[in-house]
C-alpha cells in the first residue's frame, strides 16, 4: 500500500507537529506502507521523506517545477517527478497512491485534501481519504465539516466516508478495513 501525505513545508511553530510527522510516518511504514507527497526537503514534508527514507521504505516526491525555490527539491528519494503545476502533482499522486492522509499544513494541505476528498465524491476513486488529527489540530475544521454537513451542503454519507483518526495505529485500521468474508 502506498499512503499520499498531504502537509506542510514549513515545521510549524510547535515541535510537536515534526514529532507527529515522524511518528506516523515511522509507523506506516513499519506496516509496510510506501509514501507518496510533495517532494520537499523542508518543513513537515522533510520530515516526513527523511523519517520514510531512514526505515527503508519506497518514497515517491512529486513537486511543480515552479515551486523548487520555496519547497526546495528533496535528493535521494526512491522517484522523484518533476511536474508542471500543483494540478499534475495532484493527478500523479492520486495515480501511485492507494490512500491518502492530511498531516498539519496550511492553505496548500486544505487544497489537496479537499480536492482528493471530491474527487472520492464524485466517484473518480474509491481511495480512503482521511485527516491526521493530532492534538487536535484539525477539530476545528472536522467541527466547520459537521456545520456544513447539518446544513445539509455535505451528505452525511460523505461526512461518514472521512476519516479522522488522531493515533497512528487507529488511522492505520481506518485505511485497512477488514475485508468481509463472503
Amino acid at each position: 500500500m502506498r499512503v499520499a501525505i498531504f502537509t506542510g513545508s514549513a515545521p510549524g511553530h510547535d515541535a510537536r507537529w515534526i514529532d507527529a510527522a515522524v511518528d506516523l510516518t515511522r509507523y506506516l511504514t513499519r506496516q509496510g506502507a510506501g509514501i507518496v507527497y510533495g517532494g520537499a526537503a523542508v518543513g513537515l514534508m522533510g520530515a516526513v521523506a527523511d523519517t520514510a527514507l531512514a526505515e527503508g521504505a519506497e518514497v515517491i516526491g512529486v513537486i511543480p517545477r515552479d515551486l523548487f525555490d520555496a519547497e526546495v527539491p528533496h535528493q535521494g528519494l526512491t522517484e522523484f517527478h518533476e511536474v508542471d503545476s500543483m494540478h499534475d502533482r495532484k493527478a500523479l499522486m492520486a495515480d501511485r497512491a492507494d490512500a491518502f492522509v492530511a498531516l498539519p499544513g496550511g492553505i496548500g494541505t486544505l487544497e489537496e485534501f479537499f480536492e482528493v476528498w471530491t474527487w472520492r465524491t464524485l466517484g473518480l476513486h474509491p481511495k480512503p481519504v482521511a485527516l491526521y488529527n493530532p492534538w487536535d489540530f484539525w477539530t476545528p475544521l472536522v467541527s466547520a465539516l459537521d456545520a456544513i454537513t447539518e446544513s445539509g451542503f455535505i451528505r452525511p454519507e460523505v461526512r461518514a466516508g472521512l476519516v479522522v483518526e488522531s493515533d497512528p495505529q487507529s488511522l492505520w485500521r481506518a485505511l485497512n478495513p477488514p475485508v468481509a468474508e463472503q
